[in-house]
Parts: structure tokens; sequence; C-alpha cells
């Protein structure tokens, strides 16, 4: 393989990895912030993409964006409505919302499992056609991206720093706590799952206009790729201000995608994709554990060693 096609390769998942790397700030906060895990991001995911697309086809490309995003906080706010006022567990309701999510995604493309956006016009192609003529011109895609994840950091940053942030992420240390502190934790966490739910079909809206189709199964998986992307951002970046791990979600999100592109090049078959989805998941989880148990594992060895000698 030349230069030129493995710099291409790595543009494409450098894309790749921020436009799903919304969809990590999303899991960042209603898993690391709330204490949530939200099972149904693949359907949220793919709900976003749905309506985005619907929207952009009907001719208005910039008004798809906040759409997909109302789409988003909608799902949010029924996975919270489950767990908060139905006494329903937030794994089961994230399930249960993920599966009927399926049909209302069927619903919104109107029946169909694919729909074709080769002609349709996106805000990827309106930046092509900004940046016609200039330096910049190939790279459109990926000033998108990258303009779409700096305004979700720069909110996602303020925003739990505001007086309801704070208590977003007091809920996710201590709901107990919270509760004797006049706040209330069902607003806050529906609050929360309301967000993070946005940044989830925003990520979806802007993969089906990026690739200009859009697939009923686009968002599986999504829920596996963002805790590996987060796993990994908190690996590199370790602890620190909510920026600091923010941008660590972003890189994480970009490593995942470049390790995962860079499997692609070995002619792996497609099938295989899953599995070095989960050895990838598998890896970001047990390397820190191994990480702080390295010293007693060389410690016990020597014990060993010594016992022999």
């Amino acid at each position: 393989m030349d230069i030129s096609s493995l710099l291409g390769l790595a543009q494409t998942a450098f894309e790749l990895g921020l436009i799903c790397s919304l969809t990590v700030l999303a899991l960042y906060l209603s898993y690391s912030m709330l204490n949530v895990c939200d099972l149904s991001t693949d359907g949220c995911f793919t709900l976003g993409a749905a309506v985005g697309a619907v929207v952009a086809i009907s001719g208005h490309p910039f008004l798809s964006l906040p759409a997909a995003m109302a789409a988003g906080v909608a799902s949010g706010y029924v996975t919270a409505f489950l767990q908060t006022r139905a006494g329903i567990n937030s794994l089961l309701a994230g399930i249960i919302v993920n599966t009927g999510l399926y049909s209302v995604n069927i619903a919104v493309m109107g029946g169909a499992s694919l729909l074709n956006m080769n002609k349709t016009e996106t805000v990827f192609t309106y930046m092509k056609s900004a940046l016609e003529g200039t330096f910049l011109a190939k790279q459109y895609k990926l000033l998108v991206a990258l303009i779409a994840v700096i305004l979700v950091v720069a909110f996602l940053t303020l925003f739990l720093r505001t007086r309801l942030g704070l208590a977003i992420r007091a809920t996710g240390n201590n709901p107990d706590m919270v509760r004797s502190s006049s706040i209330n934790p069902v607003f806050t966490t529906t609050v929360g799952l309301c967000v993070a739910n946005a940044f989830t079909a925003l990520s979806g809206c802007l993969l089906a206009q990026s690739q200009k189709a859009l697939d009923i199964n686009i968002g599986t998986g999504m829920v596996t790729i963002a805790l590996a992307s987060l796993l990994i951002g908190g690996t590199v970046m370790g602890k620190g201000s909510i920026l600091k791990r923010a941008i660590g979600v972003v890189l994480g999100a970009v490593i995942f995608r470049l390790v995962y592109a860079a499997a692609l090049r070995f002619d792996m078959p497609s099938y295989m994709l899953k599995l070095v989805s989960s050895i990838i998941v598998i890896l970001a989880i047990s390397l820190p554990y191994l990480k702080e148990r390295m010293p007693q594992i060389k410690r016990r060895m020597a014990h060993g060693k010594g016992a022999k000698g």
C-alpha cells in the first residue's frame, strides 16, 4: 500500500472517529457523570440518522441537525421516564427503548430499511461547495465533523459547570445526598439523559449524511464502540478537568477507529469485525486493571521463584 492510500485511510478513520466521538461524549455524560448505563444508544443513533436523513431529503439539510437532536431528546425522555417514573431498572429500560426504536425508525424511514442520499443536499455538500477551489477542498468532511465536536465539547464543558450540571454530577455520585439537598434526582436524571441522547442522535445524523446512505442497522454496536472509546480515552488522558476528559473521549474515539481501520487492512472478513470490536473493548477494560495489578503479580512471581530456589 502506498503513502497516499495510507493517508486516505487515516483521514477516513479520523473523520469517522470525530463523528462517532459525539456518541462517546453522550456516554461520558450518561455513564461517567450520571452513572446510568443507557443501552438505548444503538436505537437512538439510528433514530437521529433516520430523522436527519428524512428532513434532509425533504430539502432542509441544516434543519436536519436540530430535528435529529430533538428526536434524541424524545428518546432520552422516554428512557428516563421508564427509569424514574415507571420503576424499571436502567439497563432494562434502555433495552426496552432500543427494541421499540427499531419499529419507530422503520416508520420514520417510510417503511423502508434503506434510504439513498446520493442526490440529497446535506451539510457536507454545502461545506464542499463553500471550500471549492481552496486548499481545504478535500477536507470538507473533516471540517464539518471537527466543528460539531468543538461545539459539543464546549457546550458540555460549560454545561457541567453550571448549577444544573453540578446537580447532574452530584446525582451520579450520590443520589441520596442530592435528594436530601432538595434537588430532584428525577429531574436531573431526565435532563442528563435527554442531553446525552441529543448528542447520540446528532452523531447518527452526521454519519448518515457523510455516507450519503442510511441503513436500518447503522447504529448496531454503537454502544460497544462508544464504551471502548470512552475507556481508551480515560486511559490516554487519565483524570483531570472536564475539558481534559472530554478531549480524551474524542481521542479515544479516533484511536478506536484507527485500530479498526488497521484491522480492515488485513483483508479480514466482514463477519470478523464484531469480534475485533469485542477484543478492543476487552483490552480497553482489562489493561488499566492489569497495569494496577502488575506490581503485585511481579511480587508473587518473585516470591514463587525464591521459594523454589
